[in-house]
Order: C-alpha cells, then sequence, then structure tokens
C-alpha cells in the first residue's frame, strides 16, 4: 500500500517559546487529524517568551492529532541532563542558550529550581522525558539536528545528535532517505539532495515553518 496515497507528513521546525507563530501555523496546516502525521523537531523551549505555552499547546495538540511525534531538540536534552548529573557544563549550556525566559514563563521561577525541574508541572516534565530522538517514516528520516557521517544513528552519543552542524550540512554522500531537520537556521528552509531543513529563525523573529511531505509544500506564521 502507497502511504502517501492517503497520509501526509507535517514537520514543523524550531519553535523555541514562539506560541503565537506556533499556533498560528498549526491553524494553517491541511491536517487530518485521524490520518495525516504531525512531527516536531524539537526545540521547543528557550529564547522565546513563552516555553510553557508552547508545551501546554504541543500536549493539547498531541491529544488532538493521532499520530503526533515529538522529537528531542539540543535545549530539551540540556535541561534534562543538568537535572539528571548536575553537571555544571550544561547549566553554563542552558544560561548561554536563553533558559531564564523559560524560567521566566514558568511564573519567574529561580535558576535553583532547573536541578530538580520543580519549576515545571509534572505533566510538563513527562512531555520532556518522552521526547524521542528521531523518527522514520516514508522514504524520510526526521531528526533535530542531522546526522554524522558514518556513525550508527542508533548508537550515536545524544550530545552529539542533537547538536550536530557543519559535518551534516558538507557531507554529500547519498542516502536512500531523505532527513529533515530543525537546529540550524536558515533565512527559508534549505533544500539539497537527501536534506530539508526548517528552522528558519523563529526564535530570532524571523518565521516559523513547517513542511508537508511527500507534496514539498512550506507553511510559514
Amino acid at each position: 500500500m502507497n502511504l502517501f496515497a492517503e497520509q501526509k507528513i507535517f514537520a514543523v521546525g524550531d519553535i523555541h517559546g514562539c506560541n503565537r507563530k506556533l499556533t498560528s501555523l498549526i491553524e494553517r496546516l491541511p491536517i487530518d487529524p485521524e490520518k495525516d502525521y504531525l512531527v516536531f523537531l524539537g526545540d521547543y523551549i528557550n529564547r522565546g517568551t513563552g516555553s510553557r505555552e508552547v508545551i501546554d499547546y504541543l500536549l493539547k495538540t498531541g491529544g488532538k492529532v493521532r499520530n503526533t511525534v515529538f522529537l528531542m531538540g539540543n535545549h530539551e536534552h540540556a535541561l534534562l541532563e543538568y537535572s539528571r548529573t548536575g553537571n555544571l557544563d550544561y547549566l553554563r549550556t542552558l544560561r548561554s542558550i536563553g533558559v531564564e525566559d523559560t524560567l521566566n514563563s514558568y511564573s519567574n521561577a529561580p535558576v535553583r529550581s532547573l536541578g530538580d525541574l520543580s519549576f515545571m508541572p509534572v505533566e510538563h516534565i513527562r512531555f520532556l522525558e518522552r521526547l524521542q530522538p528521531h523518527f522514520r517514516l516514508g522514504g524520510y528520516l526526521f531528526v533535530h539536528a542531522g546526522t554524522i557521517p558514518g556513525e550508527d544513528l542508533e548508537h550515536c552519543p545524544l550530545d552529539r545528535l542533537l547538536s550536530v552542524r557543519d559535518i551534516f550540512l558538507q557531507d554529500e554522500s547519498t542516502s536512500s532517505e531523505v532527513t529533515v531537520f530543525g537546529h540550524t537556521p536558515f533565512e527559508t528552509p534549505f533544500v539539497a539532495p537527501g536534506k530539508i531543513g526548517i528552522d528558519t529563525g523563529a526564535a530570532y523573529g524571523n518565521m516559523l515553518t513547517a513542511v508537508e511531505l511527500p507534496r514539498m509544500r512550506f507553511y510559514h506564521s
């Protein structure tokens, strides 16, 4: 059976607390909530002012669209790893990537609450803990940042997988899959053989982007 005869896949790029852009974008998608897939590529928090509202909205969306997939981004991974390990390197990373904006969205929670995630409702913590590292469907590989040439995706450390950039973008090796990714912001969607990048810098005042597959139609807000 041809998957795409009945189903479409929509993938959404890095949101980073931009809740108004997120809600506007999702409302524009011609998605069938019973049949189509909706894949979010990670980085829901930090930098923007509405991280709490974003997670609330994603939880509601997951309850409405049957085939919703939430992937892990490097921002969520850093938060979870700091909570798990207490490693100050993760705290320094979080402070450099806008975690204060996330804390502010949770009623100006103090930095010390990052250690046990006590600033978050339990359902938000569970949401983060259940994020997937990648997702495959219909000849597409969905992953936050990309892949590392020559390394097995299943055994690649998450720190590297979720932060890869140049070596992935510059890799010209061929694959049977098309990789759909975020993480690296572009002014407009990045399209190259075997690669579709849809982080268009929503957190920097630019648009939030989704792509419909296999049609390759882009939506923005």
